[in-house]
């Protein structure tokens, strides 16, 4: 839905901080992304059984100190339902939206149909720190330009910069930080549908990515033009469309079948993937370009559509994936001719409830590639627990 990343800027300021008062911050929007998808998604389907398998929860925004944040949310839910049209005569009230907001709590599994939401994909928790060096004040400013609300908290130095949502707490709304909408870079609305615990149909919003590919691949589109929305049916192949509705065009993975010429994504931060795990299967394979690092499941848009050719990504030990952050991808990927398996080449496992138990990690190429990136991706593994 457009209302949903359609932002109006105003920048103000406030002792002690600079406070963004655009039309609200991130947590809202995450929160509003989820009730205005669970409010549509149930009214428009009836006659099913609902089952929503979503990131977030309502249990915050019911303690007394967070009324004002409801409020805010259910006014901004409101209005974005009354600019789709179809739903302008609709209002709901704080608990309509505290409802939506909770039928994400399902956990998912291998009977029905369960729908799979990562409201805002890109994120990362609380108490975030960024590193901005001696001109941190002025290239925070310069990046905060697409932001929701949000205050950002500066050190006497002004080179460390901590974003919270209000200046009188930490507490909530979780001071989520968006990190490629941050830095101007990547994030995605994912939505997926399981069936029997497969995916059957996935769509991703991703507002910042150029409809123009990364590898500068032709596509009929103005080069300036940003926001792509990718969605795929099991069986009937990858579509990319702009996000204000421009005709559909069918999607390919890339069909390079030489490492040395192919090109390979991974995570921005260091902190959700490990980088050098990624580097030594890319030298394994012989792959000569760097690595492009962006946000979120827009990773596996740019990749269904040729933009690179692997996409690798090793969480750190102890962490858990879930199934939310890859569900809509997969799809995206797999009908555009892609594979999408494990560190060990099982194929991900969506029926298990919110998580994914995984071997190692996530590799992501296409069919001639995969027997050499698994090789590859086998070797550097045993490389590294024999030097542990």
């Amino acid at each position: 839905m457009s209302g949903l990343y359609n932002l109006d800027l105003k920048l103000q300021g406030y002792p002690g901080f600079v406070q963004l008062d655009i039309l609200d911050y991130l947590a809202t929007g995450m929160l509003r992304s989820q009730a205005v998808v669970s409010f549509v998604l149930e009214r428009e389907l009836p006659s099913e059984s609902f089952s929503l398998v979503a990131e977030e929860d309502s249990g915050d925004l019911r303690k007394e100190e967070t009324q004002e944040t409801l409020h805010r949310i259910t006014k901004l839910v409101n209005e974005t339902l009354a600019s789709e049209g179809t739903y302008s005569a609709t209002s709901l009230s704080a608990e309509d939206v505290l409802a939506a907001i909770d039928s994400g709590k399902s956990e998912g599994g291998p009977r029905g149909r369960h729908w799979v939401l990562d409201p805002i994909d890109g994120t990362k928790g609380p108490s975030k720190v960024m590193h901005l060096g001696a001109n941190g004040r002025n290239a925070l400013l310069g990046k905060l330009s697409s932001l929701p609300s949000v205050y950002v908290l500066l050190d006497p130095k002004g080179d460390h910069t901590a974003v919270c949502p209000s200046p009188a707490s930490w507490t909530y709304p979780k001071p989520h930080l968006v990190e490629g909408f941050l830095r101007g870079d990547q994030y995605a609305i994912a939505l997926a549908l399981l069936d029997e615990g497969k995916v059957v149909l996935g769509v991703l919003a991703c507002p910042n990515l150029s409809l123009v590919p990364i590898g500068g691949h032709d596509l009929p589109y103005s080069h300036d033009k940003l926001g792509c929305l990718f969605f795929a049916q099991v069986g009937a192949g990858t579509d990319v469309q702009s996000l204000d509705g421009s005709p559909p065009i069918k999607v390919h993975v890339s069909d390079i079948d030489t490492p040395e010429e192919a090109s390979f994504f991974e995570s921005f931060e260091a902190a959700h993937s490990l980088h050098d795990l990624s580097s030594s299967i890319a030298k394994k394979l012989g792959v000569k370009a760097p690595p492009v690092r962006i946000d979120s499941q827009a990773k596996y848009g740019a990749l269904s559509r040729g933009d690179g050719a692997i996409y690798l990504r090793f969480p750190h030990k102890g962490y858990r994936e879930k199934i939310w952050d890859h569900a809509a991808g997969s799809i995206v990927v797999t009908e555009a001719g892609g594979v999408v398996t494990d560190a060990a080449g099982n194929p991900l496992d969506f029926s298990k409830g919110r998580y994914l138990d995984l071997d190692a990690g996530i590799i992501v190429t296409n069919t001639k590639l995969m027997p050499l990136l698994l090789k590859a991706v086998r070797e550097s593994l045993n490389e590294r627990a024999s030097s542990l």
